[in-house]
Parts: structure tokens; C-alpha cells; sequence
């Protein structure tokens, strides 16, 4: 699996988590090994030129997510085609002050990691517009982060999603 892991934010962030964590979710969704993804950590100032810019909102997010070649999760017995998955975009100031305000505080290093799954799912295909959508994505995402922490030995279930 090639990915990449590209800090342009200014800000200490653990991009080793980043990467095992994308790798471990796209293995998880069956995804070609040979696929390749770009995740690409910015400052506030750029992520909100971002947001406004393709999803017309104003202010900073979390985590944008761009599909390339639209990849979807491979089938119970076969992984997806090789492609090219896309970027996605964090953002570690607003992932910071959300890991401070969630019920379960955690650590901005914790709400990346949550938000690269988050990311990665996006990328697949997933939403939570409706109801039935997010109870899938934000099911799969705890499954996906709650069985990545437990092969590191980390205490504890995954941050609850904070995002959108």
C-alpha cells in the first residue's frame, strides 16, 4: 500500500499513527495493497481556504476527503482493483479543540487518527447524511480504530466520532 503522509501544518503530530492507521483501515476494507492514498496535514488558514473553496463553507474543518478513481471496498473473498484512492486533508487545530470539547476528551493524536478512518471511509464511498448511513460509517469507523488500538495495545475503545 503506498500512502503518504505529507505535514504542512507547522504543528508535532505522531505521522507514524497516521499512516498505520490508513493502512490498517484500507486492509481492513479490503483494498488493493498496491493502491495509493495522500494524506495531507495543513493549518487552519489552508483548510478553510479549502473548505470554503469545494464545499462553499466558511471556517476550518476536520477532514476533507478527495476521490480519485472512486475505489469501493472489495468483496468478502477479493480485494477492490488497484487505484488511486485520493487525499484526504486534516486539519490538527481543530482536531485538537475537538478531542478537548468530546464527552471522552482525548488527545489531538487520538481525533487524527479517528479522522484518517473517517477520511479513508469517505474515500469508499460511505456518508452519514441520513441516518441509516452515518449508523454504518460511524459503526465500521469504531470497528476499524477499536481493532487498530487493540493490536497496539491501547487502553480502552476508540474516541467517540466528533466530526460533521
Amino acid at each position: 500500500m503506498a500512502i503518504d503522509v505529507n505535514n504542512e501544518s507547522g504543528r508535532d503530530i505522531d505521522e507514524q499513527a497516521l499512516l498505520d492507521v490508513a493502512r490498517h483501515a484500507l486492509h481492513r476494507m479490503r483494498i488493493h495493497p498496491l493502491s495509493e492514498l495522500s494524506v495531507i496535514v495543513v493549518d487552519e488558514a489552508a483548510m478553510e481556504q479549502l473548505h470554503l473553496q469545494w464545499m462553499d463553507l466558511p471556517g476550518p474543518t476536520d477532514v476533507m476527503s478527495f476521490p480519485m478513481d472512486e475505489l469501493r471496498p472489495g468483496k468478502e473473498d477479493e480485494e477492490s482493483p488497484q487505484g488511486l484512492l485520493g487525499d484526504i486533508v486534516l486539519c490538527p487545530e481543530v482536531a485538537e479543540r475537538q478531542g478537548e470539547e468530546a464527552p471522552t476528551k482525548h488527545s489531538m493524536d487520538e481525533e487524527l487518527q479517528l479522522l484518517t478512518v473517517h477520511g479513508v471511509l469517505h474515500l469508499l464511498g460511505y456518508d452519514h447524511e441520513e441516518t441509516d448511513e452515518k449508523a454504518e460509517m460511524f459503526g465500521l469507523q469504531k470497528a476499524i480504530l477499536d481493532d487498530w488500538r487493540a493490536g497496539r495495545g491501547l487502553e480502552g475503545p476508540s474516541p467517540a466520532p466528533t466530526t460533521h
